[in-house]
């Protein structure tokens, strides 16, 4: 171990901003993978027929294998390093996309969406993961660095992805994107390392970000994992009976329901609950942005301005490829902007700035969106107004609960993202019910709105003063065995 961490200190490759950038690669490999699939929803429901509600079921199940997953890869990470999981991510990754250009069946698509998930999400969770290691000082600007990756990457992306869909139809789009972004992942995967000890400074607080020294244990922070298994066993229980009584269509509304009745009082009694709070603001804010990433292709057809086109800086493109290209662009220079200003103003004095944003731009998307240009403004607005959550939240995680598990605990508030997928088939159901998407705007500016309040009202005391009891429980210095890994 000790050879290895002399290589590691001589390689040109242990250095900060190296590592950075290898992870920034990656997620702009994984990119395509969530914010690309709104353009294979209407060419799927065009050549198969099925209903869209039941299209986006894989997009949810994407999302929560990406997501619930994390903090298990997180753990390999944290134990064996980064290489191995990076690895397998990009395999997975691959394999995915490819067996979506064969899928001839909603089950194949729901199997291929499972496999991609979990590939992406090891790459994420990875990524994000050493970040917060390699920058302990800078963690909201290496975070949003990171992440602005997987916001960005995408908008590099967005038209060849449309154009090849049109030529060569969406199953070779899915296989040639698919085969690519998952061998450049595997040969990355051999270049990253986490930092070494030594490697990088310790935490040193400053006013407006309090940094824990404390390093909690993930089972610390969410109880033991007996409790976790027996709410498990109960969800798979729960979700067998409610399929064979018919009820298929409501699993996911009644598992996000277990998650916050069964697992928030875990957590409260077994673990820290201030925790509970992060995780709630995390999904509030995250379904909306999670509806407009899966359904903008759908939204803009319904609006009917997806063919318009739009003047703006001397570019004109059609609305919906304009807003596409635009809000990938701005999901991903919001997440460092975001960061860095969370470093310098505070972790929660920058989400009420956020969230307040977001709401009035979900509220101002309701009322001007038949408009195409107001639409490729707006829905930009709201793209740069969500995404930093993917920088803020594993921030504020680490800053609370120590380097020594970032990944892991990162990943646990990541899930997060997970239980927001939840709600998405469900947006879908509004719509057709109603026969707008009026109500879905409504109740995601409403809660982004309510997330704001919270940073500022409730997460912000109450975090402070957890941070300064675990420092005082630990002395003021890092216990034992905390040292960065």
């Amino acid at each position: 171990m000790n050879a290895t961490s002399g290589q590691h200190a001589k390689s040109p490759l242990a250095n900060p901003w190296v590592q950075l950038i290898i992870g920034v690669t990656c997620m702009v490999m994984i990119a395509n993978l969530q914010y690309g699939w709104t353009f294979f929803v209407p060419e799927i429901q065009k050549k198969f027929g099925w209903d869209r509600s039941a299209i986006q079921v894989a997009f949810t199940l994407f999302v929560l294998l990406e997501t619930w997953l994390v903090p298990i890869e997180g753990w390999f990470v944290d134990k064996y390093g980064p290489r191995i999981v990076i690895f397998a991510g990009g395999v997975l990754c691959g394999i995915g996309w490819i067996l979506n250009s064969r899928a001839d069946s909603l089950q194949m698509f729901y199997i291929a969406q499972v496999i991609a998930g979990i590939g992406a999400g090891g790459v994420y969770g990875t990524c994000i993961g050493n970040a917060l290691k390699w920058f302990p000082g800078r963690r909201g600007l290496a975070a949003g660095i990171t992440a602005g990756g997987f916001g960005f990457g995408s908008a590099l992306t967005v038209i060849p992805i449309q154009a090849m869909i049109k030529d060569s139809g969406f199953q070779a789009t899915f296989f040639n994107f698919g085969l690519g972004q998952g061998i450049i992942i595997c040969i990355l995967a051999f270049i990253m390392f986490a930092p070494k000890p030594g490697q990088v400074p310790e935490v040193i607080n400053k006013d407006a970000v309090q940094q824990s020294r404390r390093q909690f244990a993930p089972n610390e922070i969410i109880g033991p994992n007996s409790w976790w298994i027996v709410g498990a066993i109960i969800a798979l229980v729960a979700g067998i009976g409610m399929a064979a009584s018919g009820y298929t269509f409501y699993i996911p509304l009644a598992l996000a329901a277990l998650i916050f009745a069964y697992g928030g009082y875990v957590v409260w009694t077994k673990g820290q609950p201030v925790f509970t709070l992060m995780y709630l603001m995390f999904v509030l804010v995250g379904a909306g942005g999670l509806i407009v990433t899966a359904n903008l292709a759908p939204i803009a057809q319904d609006l009917k301005v997806a063919k318009v086109g739009v003047t703006l800086m001397w570019l004109t493109m059609p609305a919906l490829t304009f807003a596409a290209t635009l809000d990938r662009i701005l999901n991903g220079l919001t997440r460092p902007f975001f960061g860095w200003v969370s470093d310098h103003l505070g972790r929660e004095n920058t989400m009420f700035v956020a969230f307040f944003l977001e709401g009035v731009g979900i509220f101002a998307l309701y009322r001007l969106g038949a408009d195409p240009v107001w639409f490729v403004i707006l829905s930009g607005l709201v793209f740069f107004a969500w995404g930093e959550i993917y920088s803020l939240f594993p921030t504020t995680c680490t800053d609370t609960f120590g380097t020594k598990f970032a990944t892991t605990n990162a990943g646990l508030l990541y899930t997060a993202k997970g239980t927001a997928a939840l709600l998405v088939p469900y947006a879908s159901s509004i719509q057709k019910a109603t026969g707008s998407w009026d109500t879905v705007f409504l109740i995601a500016a409403g809660a982004n709105m309510i997330a704001a309040v919270l940073a500022l009202t409730l997460l912000k005391p109450w975090r402070r003063t957890v941070v300064a009891a675990n420092d005082r429980a630990s002395g003021g210095v890092p216990v034992p065995g905390s040292q960065p890994a």
